[in-house]
């Protein structure tokens, strides 16, 4: 097991949508465990394959020190097949450090998929956990959070990213 570098914003790979994992093999379990990792290095609560460079429909989340009795979740080829009600509540990401925001996202979710040695399992969420398995399946699938800010918001968030960039150079 190893600690991966995350791939921060504006990075290409951010942006795609990822590819089914066909195979559960050594490599993905490596992969996984890596994933785990690294997001406890970070720290964070969830990370996208994509987030480590790697274009796989894989995420791993841990809400565990905010909400007892939910253990580690991995997810393999996960969707979203029902959403309910709408919260708001603040968000960050590791690939986006030193931002937060306020977002809408459904209240309840259910979610279903593989977990890591190819089982099928459903998911049935609410709070942090139901805004985690969005986050993440949203980063599967190319769009991140700040892609669900509003025009003005982004507007700021765009500023402040060139601001800063511009002061590390």
């Amino acid at each position: 097991m190893s600690v991966r570098e995350i791939v921060k914003y504006p990075e290409k790979v951010l942006r795609e949508k990822t590819g089914p994992v066909k195979d559960i093999d050594s490599a993905l379990q490596n992969l996984i465990d890596d994933m785990i990792e690294t997001m406890y290095a970070a720290p964070g609560v969830g990370l996208a394959a994509n987030q480590v460079g790697v274009s796989k429909q894989i995420t791993v989340i841990d809400v565990s020190l905010r909400e007892e009795n939910i253990p580690l979740i991995v997810l393999v080829n996960p969707e979203i097949v029902h959403l309910e009600g709408e919260i708001e509540a603040e968000e960050g990401c590791l690939s986006i450090p030193d931002y937060t925001t306020v977002l809408k996202r459904a209240m309840k979710v259910v979610v279903r998929g593989f977990d890591r040695h190819g089982k099928p399992v459903e998911i049935e969420a609410e709070g942090l956990l139901a805004r985690a398995l969005q986050h993440e399946i949203d980063h599967l699938n190319g769009k991140l959070f700040i892609d669900r800010m509003g025009r003005i918001k982004k507007e700021f968030f765009k500023k402040r990213y060139r601001r800063e960039k511009l002061s590390k150079e």
